[in-house]
């Protein structure tokens, strides 16, 4: 507010022709009155909460951008696995493995490497959470049910980006595993 600005909040039923009128009830006390920046109080607040809206949408992206790259980084470290045990998993197969015996072998491991993870990432994130308090509104720095979602998701994705991999791994020709490197 400028030097000699005065604020003002009209409660209304109606929107008809709510600032003429209230431009009118001005005028009639002063002409010289200028009136400017009308707004509803939806719109104040909407404006009041922008940062607050900003900083929860980056969060977000960057937030399925690192969910995005940890789940890259898994499909391809479980696919290098795969590849280096190509022999392995022709010897499997040639001796007579199921094909889904193979995809719970890499399953499995992938399970163990994000079970893992998150046996290490979740209370790190819960005692790093208290450092978010003022950044967060309505949600509790330690929300069980988030880090419940956050997990099954992660959980779901690891099972996704170990499956690929597996399910190749599954289709090797013994005779061809046994044959490379």
């Amino acid at each position: 507010m400028g030097v000699g600005s005065v604020s003002f909040e009209v409660r209304y039923q109606s929107s008809a022709s709510l600032v003429d009128g209230v431009r009118r009830a001005v005028a009639s006390v002063d002409r010289n009155v200028p009136i400017f920046r009308v707004k509803t109080l939806r719109a104040q607040t909407e404006d009041s909460f922008l940062r607050e809206r900003l900083l929860a949408t980056i969060s977000t992206f960057f937030g399925g951008l690192a969910l995005l790259l940890a789940s890259l980084g898994l499909y391809g470290l479980m696919a290098y696995a795969v590849a280096r045990r190509t022999t392995e998993i022709g010897i499997r197969m040639a001796l007579g493995a199921r094909s889904e015996r193979i995809i719970w072998l890499v399953l499995r491991q992938t399970l163990l490497l994000v079970l893992a993870g998150v046996a290490a990432g979740v209370p790190l994130a819960i005692w790093l959470s208290r450092f978010t308090k003022s950044l967060l509104f309505g949600v509790a720095p330690a929300d069980p049910l988030i880090i419940a979602g956050s997990v099954a998701l992660l959980i779901s994705i690891a099972i996704l980006a170990g499956f690929l991999p597996a399910r190749r791994a599954s289709r090797i020709d013994p005779m061809v595993a046994l044959r490379y490197e």
